[in-house]
């Protein structure tokens, strides 16, 4: 006979466990319960993760877990002021990622883009640009069109998502959860509460 063929049967009739049969049993006089205490009475239970009233293993620990930090929106930021610094768009024309990508003035294509209305001493903006890119502050919208340019604002995808329009008027989200969608009612009723008018919901 083999190892192999004593451990297959092992275990296949294995006898009960038989408690409070005796001393010589070895779990005879208290049953393997200890000495007195909730432990050994009937119809206790605790929690298989209590201590004895210490600090339980889960709080010792430090915790970590679920963050918004990595679906936050990244952009690649130039200023008006340095596009037009730059040769390429010192007499207007279009800009959009792929001209700043050829420019320098922006890497690649990996984030979005946002274009900031900040301009150097004694700069300003007198040439006509038809801007594309995902986010335009409103100093740089209104620079631009005051110039005769146009801006055209194809959003991030967190706008997408939420149903923001980047180009209307209103840049209210219309893609809203039931809690949001709530929230905005109460403040407008509270709104219109201020002004002696009532708000009802449609």
């Amino acid at each position: 006979m083999m190892i192999h063929e004593i451990t297959e049967q092992a275990g296949r009739s294995k006898a009960r466990k038989r408690i409070g049969r005796g001393k010589g049993s070895g779990t005879g006089k208290r049953s393997g319960r200890g000495q007195k205490g909730a432990g050994a009475r009937s119809g206790n239970s605790q929690r298989y993760s209590f201590e004895g009233g210490q600090m339980p293993y889960f709080r010792r620990l430090p915790k970590m877990g679920f963050s918004n930090a990595k679906f936050r929106s990244e952009f690649w930021i130039v200023n008006l002021g340095d596009i037009l610094k730059h040769e390429s768009f010192a007499r207007g024309g279009r800009v959009n990622a792929e001209l700043l990508i050829a420019a320098g003035l922006v890497r690649d294509t990996s984030r979005d883009l946002k274009i900031l209305g900040g301009l150097y001493e004694g700069q300003r903006l007198s040439v006509k640009l038809d801007v594309q890119a995902n986010r335009v502050t409103s100093a740089a919208r209104k620079a631009i069109e005051e110039a005769g340019g146009s801006v055209i604002e194809s959003g991030t995808r967190r706008d997408r998502v939420r149903g923001v329009d980047r180009n209307a008027e209103d840049k209210s989200p219309k893609n809203q959860t039931k809690k949001a969608k709530r929230r905005h009612f109460q403040q407008a009723k509270a709104e219109a509460a201020s002004r002696g008018e009532v708000l009802k919901k449609k």
